[in-house]
């Protein structure tokens, strides 16, 4: 008996278990289902729309690195000495405000393309296409899911929790002391701490 009993590529036969010879590819039942079909097309639209933010980027970072190389090369070509001239001197047409100013496009172009390719790479890798979507993940990040807790309740429940930690800091300070009184303080609204 096979371990891939029933596993599509399985080499063993699988007569022993049928009437008559069968194949591993005749049990498996068409999938017809239209809902599975309308789920994977969902998918595979949602997929190539995050991953059109990444191509995007790539396309950019190809020019840019493009127009890049076509820069540098016009400069190296402009550096070279001409022929039948001294190769002693320097060009004298060297604007050096100009020259900073198109490295520093350069240079923005080049990271903003790479930075657009990295933000559509990441969020195809969590699953993120909406802001909606965004707005889940973070907030489910950090404690506030959908299910219908708010901004303030939220915000109140850290506060007790960093009020319960304060005052078991301030517990173990006491008895590190050896001060045993209540402490009768309270905190800026009013309630004891």
């Amino acid at each position: 008996m096979s371990l891939f009993k029933g596993w599509p590529f399985s080499t063993t036969s699988l007569s022993e278990d049928h009437n008559g010879p069968t194949s591993a590819l005749q049990d498996i039942e068409p999938n017809t289902d239209s809902e599975a079909f309308t789920r994977n097309t969902t998918n595979a639209s949602r997929s190539r729309k995050q991953l059109s933010l990444f191509f995007g980027g790539a396309t950019f970072f190809l020019f840019s690195t493009l127009i890049t190389r076509r820069a540098l090369a016009r400069k190296y070509v402009a550096t070279r000495p001409l022929l039948f001239s001294p190769s002693n001197r320097p060009p004298s047409d060297v604007n050096g405000a100009i020259e900073a100013l198109e490295a520093l496009n350069l240079a923005t172009v080049n990271v903003v393309s790479l930075m657009m390719m990295l933000a559509g790479g990441t969020l195809w890798a969590f699953d993120i296409s909406t802001m909606d979507d965004m707005r889940r993940r973070v907030r489910g990040g950090l404690g506030v899911d959908g299910s219908g807790r708010t901004m303030q309740d939220a915000e109140e429940e850290m506060e007790e929790w960093l009020a319960t930690v304060l005052a078991r800091k301030e517990e173990k300070d006491k008895r590190k002391r050896g001060d045993d009184a209540p402490d009768t303080s309270t905190n800026e609204r009013g309630r004891p701490r």
